[in-house]
């Protein structure tokens, strides 16, 4: 039988305790504490959720809290470490004041402190005390190490208060609807999105954004606050009133935009449909000085029969009439390295293993000689990214690129245009991204195993699909319409691809919701809920963070019968959209030609909202006007694409 006892940290009833020490290597003096902050996720995960929150609302956290504590905490007789940023001193904890999340603490004696600097006497931290009325938030005590085993349970409780407060909570999160599981909507999103990143498995990219956002909501949320309460304690009927309210209206509306924003990166399934948009920008080198440009051969060993090749194909063809300058390398990344603007970098056949990132930013051509098969370039380690491109014109052909443990996909196009012809990738994330204002041509390629989309295409860039092979993805190809009203949707053209054995969609469509778009599922929450629309049942199926697919679809089995608009709209109302379908010399069967149709026509749709909703926006005022706002064209051209066994069909639309 159970010991009641016991929980999942250890027994009261064993001797010793069953945590580790932290060792302190400043003060020799000052006693170990108790080493609490290298908890698992599992651990955490069990504790706020079987023990502490449960299933409480976001108002209750604190009440929740408060009774946990005093079941688990010593109510006196423990030695504690009271740190801040400025100094730390030595105290003994005489109660515990439950429901303030406080320690009522004294000096300990011998006195011990320290600090930057000699300011704090006993004298000054005993006046500091007097103030605080010697209570002492408890997430600012770590508790001093003890074998006994006595204060395990204090010392794990204390943790999982400052882990939540300093981790978990934010300071709007009291003022949301309180008609929901705060665990589950909350503290479980958050605290996978801070172990993910602890173990590295979140783009530095997104990290970064997250924590960027992260400051820049609580502080606009801080601003609000103070209108807030500003407004509050004003007259009224006064002008500076009808000031301050518009003002906190526009404080409040962006508070919103950020928590969104928040919400999105610590949903682990959104997470990367969403992404990041921004990119620090790698340093064009430009032309050298002497305005030269150098053709680089890779070769682990150059044989006489392999430079005469080289010689008669690439380095001395019949119609060059310029004297070429060349150097030599037996690793590819070096050789990208050493490149500027116009530069030629041919890889000769061989299995190249680097550890590091190609990073690309000026107009440079990297050529394989030989078959793709033949010219193997496989990344090792850890990190972000494979290859990440900005110059203006690069172009990447005849290659084998492999991917190993990455956080990022294969392939990033972040500004500029890359063409990618005659290659194979083997992906391990996500494919290839490309993303905003950037332009990508990819043809004649095959790419597959990526644990996200095949292709990602962000808003605002442009990307060109001819004749590739699509496959063994999660899905086939991600077309991003984000939040930002500034960003328009793609230029899409993709002609003649095989997008096939995707274990999602062929082609998944993801933008906001519009009213019109949820018109027939009132009362559901748009906040962290996301709408498939099933094509041939003409309606909405509501998931939470789940996908389930479409009876029976082994292969692609979108209704004729059913309809390709959304909403409101019909084909007749897109006037602002251009889609491109026409017949081919090589015939495409009836079901193909309805699927190109289907995507096409989603894609039109979906510009023709986007422009009809800027043009609202800038009507209230909310964006600037923009005269040309409904003639701005979305160029798609889906022809001649076949879709084959995608586990839930050719084509689907996520609502967020």
């Amino acid at each position: 039988q159970e010991n009641d006892s016991c929980s999942d940290y250890g027994c009261h009833d064993k001797p010793g305790t069953a945590l580790g020490r932290t060792v302190l290597n400043r003060n020799v003096l000052f006693p170990d504490t108790f080493h609490t902050d290298h908890l698992l996720f599992y651990e955490r995960f069990k504790a706020y959720q079987d023990y502490i929150l449960a299933d409480c609302k976001a108002s209750e956290v604190k009440d929740f809290t408060a009774e946990y504590l005093e079941k688990v905490v010593e109510p006196s007789g423990w030695q504690a470490v009271w740190r801040t940023n400025v100094f730390e001193v030595l105290v003994e904890v005489v109660d515990v004041e439950y429901s303030a999340l406080k320690a009522v603490v004294r000096l300990s004696e011998p006195f011990l402190c320290e600090s930057q600097d000699s300011t704090f006497t006993f004298e000054c931290m005993q006046e500091l005390l007097e103030l605080k009325e010697h209570q002492i938030p408890l997430q600012e005590l770590w508790v001093v190490y003890d074998e006994s085993g006595e204060f395990d349970q204090t010392a794990l409780a204390v943790e999982h208060v400052r882990f939540f407060y300093q981790c978990i909570w934010r300071t709007w999160d009291e003022e949301e609807e309180d008609d929901f599981d705060y665990f589950v909507r909350c503290v479980e999103p958050r605290l996978r999105l801070h172990y993910d990143i602890l173990e590295h498995r979140v783009p530095s990219g997104i990290v970064a954004d997250y924590h960027n956002l992260l400051s820049q909501c609580e502080d606009l949320y801080r601003k609000f606050l103070n209108v807030r309460s500003s407004i509050s304690s004003s007259d009224l009927d006064s002008e500076v009133e009808n000031v301050s309210m518009v003002e906190g209206l526009k404080l409040y509306e962006k508070v919103e935009h950020l928590k969104q924003k928040l919400k999105l990166i610590e949903n682990p399934l959104l997470r990367y449909v969403f992404g990041y948009q921004k990119y620090s920008g790698l340093q064009a080198k430009g032309l050298r000085p002497m305005g030269t440009k150098i053709t680089h051969i890779v070769s682990s060993t150059m044989m006489a029969s392999l430079l005469q090749s080289l010689m008669r194909d690439k380095l001395c063809p019949k119609s060059c009439g310029e004297e070429l300058e060349i150097q030599f390398h037996s690793d590819p990344l070096t050789a990208v390295n050493a490149c500027y603007e116009g530069d030629k970098v041919i890889i000769c056949p061989g299995h190249y293993v680097v550890d590091g990132v190609f990073c690309i930013a000026d107009s440079v051509e990297l050529e394989g000689y030989g078959l793709p098969d033949d010219i193997v370039i496989e990344k090792q380690g850890k990190g972000d990214n494979f290859i990440d491109c900005t110059g203006a014109n690069v172009r990447i052909s005849s290659l084998k690129l492999i991917q190993h443990d990455a956080v990022e996909g294969i392939l990033n196009v972040h500004q500029g245009k890359t063409t990618l012809e005659n290659c194979v990738l083997q992906c391990e994330t996500t494919g290839i991204t490309v993303r905003t204002s950037a332009e990508l041509l990819m043809q004649k390629s095959d790419l597959y195993g990526a644990k996200g989309a095949g292709v990602e295409i962000y808003p605002g860039s442009r990307c060109t699909l001819l004749d590739n092979g699509i496959h063994h993805c999660k899905e086939g190809v991600l077309i991003k319409n984000f939040l930002d009203e500034h960003n328009d949707i793609p230029k899409i053209t993709m002609v003649n691809n095989m997008i096939h054995n995707n274990e999602g969609y062929g082609v998944v469509l993801v933008r906001p919701a519009v009213p019109s778009d949820v018109k027939d599922a009132s009362g559901l929450r748009a906040t962290g809920i996301f709408f498939l629309k099933r094509k041939s049942s003409k309606s909405f199926v509501c998931f939470v963070c789940l996908l389930l697919p479409n009876s029976g679809d082994t292969h692609p089995t979108q209704s004729g019968g059913g309809t390709a608009c959304v909403g409101d709209f019909r084909q007749g109302q897109l006037s602002g959209c251009v889609t491109k379908l026409e017949h081919y010399e090589q015939a495409e069967s009836s079901e193909e030609m309805e699927e190109n149709y289907e995507i096409a026509n989603e894609l039109g749709t979906t510009s023709a909202k986007n422009q009809m909703q800027k043009k609202r926006l800038s009507e209230l005022g909310i964006t600037e006007a923009d005269e040309n706002i409904m003639s701005q064209e979305m160029f798609v051209s889906i022809v001649g694409n076949q879709f084959k066994w995608n586990g839930k069909g050719s084509f689907g639309t996520f609502l967020f």
